[in-house]
């Protein structure tokens, strides 16, 4: 989640090490706070990886700043993690939320479209946060008022993406199910 934000990011504009914190913590923070131990190796191993490049600046100050700039090769990456989610990018949220982030860096309306099919099938899958044997409980089968408020949100959530998912598509001129 950490290195598709950062390439994201920074496929939009080429940023210092603060801004990109700044955005990252706004987009991903309420989940995962990102700390300065947890970004500067990450930044390092995307540099490395030939993905992102470093450029000195003189600073305002006496220091000189760092900006960061994605590669060629980092932007071909952003695309080709886009077009290609792994699986837990698609079911889980907040990774699903990261990627959505992003997705308009793919140029074409097809794989756009292929992405968000991927998720209304994910959605389409009878689930819960809690079962019985290998049955899904809906918020309906449980008097516990935490419980079955988890789950009426999590249904409204649900269903509210579910005709965002259906309104975009055919906005991308595709159907649905393919």
């Amino acid at each position: 989640m950490l290195k598709l934000a950062i390439l994201g990011f920074l496929y939009d504009r080429p940023l210092h090490g603060y801004e990109l914190r700044r955005h990252l913590s706004a987009l991903t923070g309420h989940v995962r706070p990102i700390s300065d131990g947890t970004l500067y190796p990450a930044i390092k191993r995307l540099e490395t990886a030939g993905l992102l490049v470093r450029e000195t600046e003189p600073g305002t100050a006496a220091a000189p700043r760092h900006t960061l700039h994605l590669t060629e090769a980092g932007r071909t990456a952003l695309r080709d993690r886009l077009r290609e989610p792994e699986p837990l990018d698609i079911s889980d949220e907040n990774r699903w939320f990261t990627l959505l982030a992003f997705l308009r860096h793919l140029a074409d309306p097809a794989a756009q479209a292929a992405v968000l099919r991927r998720r209304l099938a994910f959605l389409a899958e009878p689930a819960s946060f809690f079962y019985e044997g290998e049955r899904p409980l809906g918020a309906e089968e449980f008097a516990d008022p935490f419980r079955r408020g988890l789950l009426l949100v999590a249904r409204a959530t649900s269903e509210a993406e579910l005709g965002w998912l259906h309104a975009t598509l055919a906005e991308l001129g595709e159907p649905a199910a393919k």
